[in-house]
């Protein structure tokens, strides 16, 4: 099969597409016949060597998140798989691939009425943006700011948080991506590279921080006494840095998103049901076939990518 191989840390250059033996699904596990890969910023700092979840052993195929269809099992897992529309993680590893075992516990089916690629925009980006609103809870009337309101989970939130009853403040880069938000149904766009951007925002009641940095601490200067900001991200590269001790003399809960197997579960499952039921639209901004991975991670860290990212194996 066709694969894109990571054999050393670096620029996106270092995501090289060769062959790979076809895997074979062990006991309690599938193969899929994979038509789209997800890309994550996550995956491009890994790619660099940055951070990881998981301690990689190279040379590796990248890629957590794929779509497609299930052509086999392995002991342990009934027929009644074959043949169904599924997106799932693969655990980290094997995603960049035209074929993926995975365990069969982890797969979702897509739902009737949605569109595979949307199933794979949806899953991560999905459950994240599902998770941030239910711990944060925005209700009807309160100001919501939205940070990189027009990236994969960003662009999810703003629609949440709008579904909520909220008023959405949608803060992003560019005119172009000010422009996304707003047609996603942002109240207000605030460019946040220009200077002073949270200036002349009046104050919100919670923060969906994705970037971090000084615009997650920006932000955190608008909210007033009973104020909640929650961070999911670190598109700046550093998390906000802001102390309990700060929140609290400001009368503000800094939340804390605790994931656990079944609540992560629950929260893609609602999220691909809210796709399916048209309530929830998934921004695809960009599509590169499987050998140019490496183009698809490089507009990802140019910072010109809007939505998801996703790479188009079949």
């Amino acid at each position: 099969m066709r694969a894109v191989w990571l054999k050393e840390f670096g620029g996106p250059e270092v995501l090289v597409p060769g062959d790979a033996p076809d895997p074979v699904p062990g006991p309690g596990q599938v193969l899929i016949d994979v038509a789209y890969a997800n890309i994550t910023f996550v995956e491009t700092q890994f790619r660099s060597g940055g951070p990881a979840p998981f301690t990689p052993e190279l040379p590796m195929i990248p890629g957590n998140g794929v779509g497609g269809v299930v052509v086999a099992a392995g002991e342990g897992v009934g027929p009644g798989l074959l043949g169904r529309r599924v997106v799932t993680s693969t655990g980290g590893s094997g995603g960049y691939a035209e074929r993926a075992a995975v365990d069969a516990a982890g797969l979702f089916a897509v739902p009737d009425g949605l569109a595979l690629d949307d199933a794979v925009a949806i899953l991560a980006d999905g459950r994240t943006a599902t998770m941030m609103i239910r711990a944060t809870a925005p209700r009807p009337g309160e100001r919501v700011l939205v940070e990189a309101a027009a990236g994969g989970v960003g662009s999810l939130l703003v629609q949440l948080a709008a579904a909520a009853g909220a008023t959405v403040v949608a803060a992003a880069g560019g005119s172009r991506k000010t422009g996304v938000a707003r047609d996603l149904g942002a109240d207000e766009v605030v460019d946040y590279t220009v200077v002073g951007w949270a200036d002349g925002i009046a104050p919100v009641d919670v923060v969906l921080d994705g970037v971090g940095g000084d615009i997650a601490r920006a932000a955190f200067g608008l909210l007033g006494p009973g104020g909640r900001m929650v961070s999911f991200g670190l598109a700046s590269g550093e998390w906000a840095g802001i102390g309990e001790e700060a929140a609290a003399a400001r009368g503000v809960t800094l939340v804390q998103a605790r994931p656990t197997p079944a609540l992560m579960r629950e929260c893609t499952e609602s999220a691909l049901a809210e796709a399916a039921a048209g309530r929830l639209r998934p921004l695809i901004g960009q599509r590169f076939p499987l050998d140019r991975a490496a183009d698809a991670h490089a507009a990802i860290e140019s910072r010109a990518s809007v939505g998801k990212t996703l790479l188009e194996v079949r």
